[in-house]
Formats: C-alpha cells, sequence, structure tokens
C-alpha cells in the first residue's frame, strides 16, 4: 500500500471519503480521478498494483491511497476499509466497480470456471463488502454505495448470459439493500453503463474493436458511442455528493440509449 500524488482541490466531495476498486483502469481510473478533482480522499484498490501506481504516481502526501486487494477476498475488504479508517478517518462513498467477464461465447462452451469466477467477482464482491462498509458508513451517519452493474443486466443478448446474469443480479440486490439501510441514511444506487472502447471489447463482442466493428456494434444505440469512462464518472459524482441525497434503489442506465435501441 502506499500514497499517490493526484491534482486535488475543493469541491463537490469536499470532506467525503470514498473506496474505489477496479481503481488502476477503465471506469474505476476515471472515477477516482473526478472524485480527487472534487476534493475527496479515495483508497484506490485494485489486483494490478503496477497498474495504480502508473494511474496515480509516486509521490507521497496525496488525497489517493493505492492498495492491492482482491474483492473476492474478505481480508481485503478489511484492509481497505481499516486503511480509509487510519489514514482518512471513515468512509463516505463505496464504488463496487471492479468485475470481470468471459469472451463472448456459445452459453454451452462457458466452463464451470468462468462462471464461478464472474458470479465471485461480479456479485460475492459486493456481499462481502457489505459487513465491513455498511457498519462505517454508519459510524459517519450515512453514506451512498454506488455499484457497477451494466445494461446487460436489463437487455441481454447471446453469449454473455451468465455476466448479464451476474449484473442483474447486482441491479436486484442494489434494490434491496437500498431499502434494507435506507433508514441508516446510506444510499444505493447501480449504474448500468454500455461497453467502452477498451481491451475489453472483444471479450464482450467477441471481434476486434476496428472501426468497423465497432460501427456495427452502434447501430442500435441512438447516441452512436460507446461509453466513455467519464460518463460513469460523473454520475458517480452526482450519487456520490449531497446532490443525490434523496436518490436511492436506482439502476440508472447510461447507454446512450441502448436499452430503448431498435
Amino acid at each position: 500500500m502506499s500514497l499517490h500524488e493526484v491534482q486535488t482541490g475543493s469541491g463537490r466531495l469536499s470532506g467525503k471519503v470514498a473506496v474505489v476498486t477496479g481503481a488502476a483502469s477503465g471506469f474505476g481510473r476515471a472515477i477516482t480521478q473526478r472524485f480527487v478533482a472534487e476534493g475527496a480522499k479515495v483508497v484506490a484498490a485494485d489486483m494490478n498494483g503496477e497498474g495504480l501506481a502508473k494511474s496515480f504516481g509516486d509521490s507521497p502526501q496525496s488525497h489517493v491511497l493505492t492498495i492491492t486487494a482482491n474483492v473476492t477476498n474478505p481480508d481485503d475488504w478489511k484492509k481497505m476499509v481499516e486503511l480509509a479508517k487510519d489514514k482518512f478517518g471513515g468512509v463516505d462513498i463505496l464504488i463496487n466497480n471492479a468485475g470481470t467477464s468471459y469472451k463472448n461465447k456459445p452459453t454451452m462452451d462457458v466452463t464451470e470456471a468462468e462462471f464461478d469466477k464472474v458470479f465471485a467477482v461480479n456479485v460475492k464482491s459486493i456481499y462481502l463488502s457489505v459487513p465491513v462498509i455498511v457498519p462505517a458508513m454508519q459510524e459517519r451517519g450515512g453514506g451512498s454505495i454506488i455499484n457497477i452493474a451494466s445494461i446487460g443486466a436489463m437487455r441481454p443478448r447471446p453469449g454473455l448470459v451468465w455476466y448479464n446474469a451476474s449484473k442483474a443480479a447486482v441491479a436486484n440486490a442494489t434494490k434491496g439493500l437500498a431499502a434494507e439501510y435506507g433508514k441508516h441514511d446510506i444510499r444505493v444506487n447501480a449504474l448500468c453503463p454500455l461497453l467502452s472502447a477498451t481491451p475489453l471489447f472483444e471479450n464482450f463482442v467477441g471481434v476486434p474493436p476496428t472501426e468497423e466493428n465497432v460501427k456495427k456494434f452502434l447501430f442500435n444505440v441512438p447516441l452512436g458511442r460507446l461509453t466513455d469512462p467519464n460518463d460513469v464518472a460523473n454520475m458517480c459524482l452526482y450519487l456520490g455528493s449531497d446532490e443525490g441525497r434523496f436518490v436511492t434503489g436506482v439502476n440508472l442506465e447510461i447507454d446512450g440509449g441502448r436499452a430503448v435501441g431498435a
């Protein structure tokens, strides 16, 4: 674990402490950077320690604390929360961003190991977060939990059946947790993004991310593009800030209209 330098400032999250999983790249990195720019202190967690160092530098005295952690390990969840408490005073926001998938393929070809990994990383991780995150947020008088689901939870397609099912479980659990912990002023919401132009494109779509393949994929996306990581970071900022203090139990689609496309 180490402290890393990121440009900071006062803003909409001033005084808040967040834990962001899957922070080394993609959505997680964009969320962490946006949170710090808006005044938050962040525990940025990922299995890829080198990726964390590359994303957040190696200078001390920062608002970002990086930790190499596995979200399927309950001890690592305890370490994340302990670090947030010891270094930053507590936890106000959790971004359950870490996730995984298998390569798009016929369902009959999905192995049991692939199924188990998808549900462990995408669903069990949230289960493991609750026993440590909820008490930490209760100590602060409330908080905001934001789960990163997928538009596949609402609009599943062939080839990723069990990935989509795992994200549907995230969407459902989000509503249940919101109903249960609202009395503690803990809000729980989920974001359902379209896929982004990352190395995972080929996993999700089953073809390389060439210009032609991306264009074919976007034929039924009304706004005509893939998700930018900042699209997700912006919504996390809203839901994590006091501006979203009366929003809970929502699965917010960030998909350029994919769910209503042809």
